[in-house]
């Protein structure tokens, strides 16, 4: 029992079992958020979804067989891939559609155009 006690009072032991601690936490978190992406990328494989495989090639789900873990990927015209699931490293998100509407882009100044001087004049 001495032993014990005398490790919970030296100052180093613990700080030692706190970053042990520390460590243990965090490997668990990131454990996690690991398991939740690939969940959320096998989520999203359905067919017209543009991915991009593991090998960097581009392409287009075509297909999603679930029971054999295949999809297939069309990856130019009349090139169609049969891969397995976790061939599949990235979901290309869909491009957002500008802010900007052609009427205030219209009046936007141009590069180099100070708008406060402009209007003065």
């Amino acid at each position: 029992m001495d032993t014990i006690t005398q490790m919970f009072q030296d100052p180093f032991s613990l700080l030692m079992l706190g970053l042990l601690a520390v460590l243990i936490i965090f490997m668990f978190r990131s454990s996690r958020k690991r398991q939740a992406a690939a969940r959320a990328l096998q989520e999203g494989l359905k067919p017209g979804v543009e991915v991009m495989l593991q090998s960097g090639i581009f392409g287009t789900v075509l297909d999603v067989d679930n029971e054999g873990n295949k999809v297939s990927v069309q990856s130019g015209p009349g090139t169609t891939l049969v891969v397995h699931r976790n061939a599949i490293s990235t979901i290309i998100p869909e491009p957002q559609p500008e802010s900007l509407s052609e009427e205030s882009a219209a009046t936007s100044p141009e590069f180099g155009e100070n708008p406060d001087t402009d209007d003065k004049k």
